[in-house]
């Protein structure tokens, strides 16, 4: 009994659930109706970049950042601090070929003068060049903003060399010692190449006022006011012309230091009334 019981039920219980489920899929009218999926909402469409467009605007936003350090430098460089490429033998041994110096532009510019013994970088048109290359413009450009970034060598009219004489100071090479003098008093030049003389070229000259005697540590491998006497301008420097002083060398790593400094000159007394010692 009790199994037939439970038959009766389950066929009960099974048709008033096929009952159900005709009355919920027929309409009033009895034909079928197609169940309807619940709606949130519209539906809307995927928003998500796809893998192609982030990559794109990632690009984009390092080319803008890359383009606005590249300004910075270089704004950097032509206003306050420029690397400059040392090209040549003309100042070992305090700077050595490949060297990248960082060239302090501020050194002067607020009413100090350059000073015996200071390493500068200046534009030579004018003393150590007459006349300054032509070259294509497009390739100047390039080549200028390379080397203000100190990637390729300076322009042909810079020059890096060291200073030995200022406005009004008489500077003659050589005394019986074989030194050079200035206002009368030896110089003691450590700094310069061992091996080399103060200089193979006898000179006796009075630096003109606002103008700057200039030669390289390596002295034998050096072209300096020495080599420009007999030309326009004696191979004096406009102070004018003075783009900066070397303050650091910053390249290679193994080198990376000030520039050092001298006291060579400490002793040398300032010129004379109407500029001889």
């Amino acid at each position: 009994m009790d199994t037939e019981a439970q038959h009766t039920e389950r066929d009960r219980s099974s048709g008033m659930e096929e009952r159900s489920r005709s009355a919920r899929m027929s309409g009033p009218d009895g034909q079928p109706v197609e169940p309807v999926a619940p709606v949130d909402g519209p539906a809307e469409p995927d928003e998500r970049p796809g893998v192609a467009e982030r990559f794109g605007v990632s690009w984009r936003r390092t080319g803008v950042i890359g383009a606005l350090c590249v300004v910075f430098v270089l704004l950097l460089s032509h206003f306050v601090l420029q690397p400059f490429l040392i090209p040549s033998r003309s100042m070992e041994p305090t700077l050595q070929v490949g060297d990248r110096i960082l060239v302090n532009k501020l050194a002067y510019r607020f009413g100090d003068q350059p000073r015996r013994g200071d390493v500068v970088v200046f534009d030579g048109t004018g003393s150590f060049v007459q006349q300054a290359p032509e070259e294509n413009p497009v390739t100047g450009l390039l080549r200028g903003a390379a080397a203000a970034l100190g990637l390729a060598e300076p322009a042909e009219t810079d020059f890096v060399k060291r200073v030995v004489g200022v406005g009004g100071d008489r500077v003659v090479c050589c005394d019986k010692n074989g030194r050079l003098t200035v206002n009368g008093v030896p110089v003691e030049e450590w700094y310069v190449q061992l091996g080399d003389a103060p200089s193979k070229v006898p000179f006796d000259i009075v630096v003109p006022q606002g103008t700057l005697w200039v030669m390289g540590d390596h002295r034998s491998q050096s072209s300096d006011s020495r080599d420009h006497l007999g030309q326009p301008g004696g191979g004096m420097v406009p102070v004018e012309r003075v783009i900066g002083r070397a303050d650091w060398i910053g390249w290679p790593f193994g080198r990376w230091s000030g520039v050092p400094e001298t006291g060579a000159f400490d002793s040398v007394p300032a010129p004379a009334a109407g500029g001889h010692g």
